[in-house]
């Protein structure tokens, strides 16, 4: 009788222990996973803007930027390299907020030249009726009249 009571007693105690071996491999391949899509991800909105002469504008601080793509949908910008498709109702009250903190802040709309004329007019209307007092509207230089400047030289 004592030797079964002595073999009951060297029976292997339970380990606590969690092997987290196989959770740091799936670690490293959801980092890998995202250190290469990361880069492929659009963060902006290509918008081919109409042509012009007129002088650039050096500003201080960034300003907000309303862009309006060829399909007519908004897009906000509120530091540079960042874009955010918004509806109407919210590029309203996002700039009506940014106003209400800073009146004196750059507003400029960026209407792509194949963007219907009614949807940039539209974002203009929202711009006023959020209490924006200074509009702009930005334009890529003329490269015709840039080319024209330098062989006049």
């Amino acid at each position: 009788m004592a030797g079964i009571t002595a073999r009951r007693h060297r029976k292997r105690k339970l380990k606590a222990e969690i092997n987290v071996v196989p959770y740091i491999d799936v670690m490293l391949v959801l980092l890998i996973i995202f250190m290469v899509t990361a880069p492929l991800l659009n963060l902006g909105v290509d918008i081919d803007l109409p042509q012009s002469n007129a002088k650039s504008i050096q500003e201080k601080k960034d300003p907000v930027v309303v862009s309006v793509d060829p399909n007519g949908h908004y897009f906000l910008a509120l530091k540079a390299g960042s874009n955010e498709a918004v509806t109407a109702e919210a590029l309203q009250a996002k700039v009506s907020a940014i106003v209400a903190q800073n009146p004196d802040v750059a507003v400029f709309v960026a209407g792509d030249a194949k963007a219907n004329y009614q949807k940039v007019m539209d974002a203009l209307v929202l711009l006023q009726s959020a209490n924006v007092k200074k509009v702009g509207l930005m334009s890529q230089p003329d490269q015709a009249q840039g080319q024209a400047t330098k062989a006049g030289r």
